[in-house]
């Protein structure tokens, strides 16, 4: 069951496919469905994702793929031509190759967090302006890295750690830690006999193991945002 603003989203986006092979832009859905601000576009895409409404193209700005339809209408379809008018022959259409968007949405930017040895947990935050197509499906916030001792990842001091909201993970995935609810780390997850490890990805730095219930994973690492 959807909500009245994911089925005017959804419709929305199967009708502009369909009229012009193109998705919508972020701002364009913000304007349709009167919304405040382009977060409220990205939760209402992550609820349809979730529900099986719709996909994000990988790698692809402002590529969308409406999977099924709620009860409704078909999406409009374009009017048929006249019988006296003459269509004049047209190129083939060419693969559709979405134009690159430069579509923004604001996340919650949590201060900052340790790539070496833990410094703070998670509190207070301002909003962080991220490219729209960095991010998947679900609720994302973002982290300032400080530290180096997760530079073999490719992640260094300064860089924006890009986080996926969830509170489980597998092993070898790059995930916030929440260590006795006091620091906050960014390291790799490992599962060691009764033992959480957090793996660095620098040489320097020593594995750090805690009991299960000394840590919460806070989010996993879903993108990095670099300002030069």
């Amino acid at each position: 069951m959807l909500t009245k603003k994911q089925h005017e989203l959804i419709c929305f986006i199967a009708d502009r496919l369909n009229e012009t092979g193109v998705s919508p832009s972020f701002e364009e859905m913000k304007d349709a469905l009167d919304l405040k601000s382009k977060s409220g576009v990205h939760r209402l895409i992550s609820a349809l994702e979730e529900r099986g409404f719709l996909r994000r193209l990988p790698n692809r700005a402002r590529a969308l793929e409406v999977l099924k339809m709620p009860e409704r209408a078909e999406p409009k379809k374009a009017a048929p031509a006249k019988d006296n008018v003459v269509t004049l022959a047209r190129a083939a259409p060419q693969p559709a190759n979405p134009l690159p968007a430069n579509d923004v949405i604001e996340i919650p930017l949590h201060g900052r967090i340790a790539a070496g040895v833990p410094i703070e947990a998670l509190e207070g935050s301002t909003m962080l302006p991220v490219p729209a197509a960095l991010l998947g499906s679900g609720e994302h916030y973002a982290l300032e890295v400080a530290g180096d001792s997760m530079v073999e990842a490719g992640i260094f001091d300064g860089d924006y750690a890009l986080i996926r909201r969830q509170e489980t993970a597998r092993d070898g995935e790059i995930v916030v830690a929440l260590i006795e609810d006091s620091e906050a780390t960014l390291k790799y997850f490992r599962n060691e006999g009764s033992m959480v490890r957090l793996d660095p990805a620098n040489r320097a730095y020593d594995p750090q193991r805690y009991r299960p219930d000394q840590v919460r994973v806070q989010g996993r690492l879903a993108g990095l945002l670099r300002r030069y």
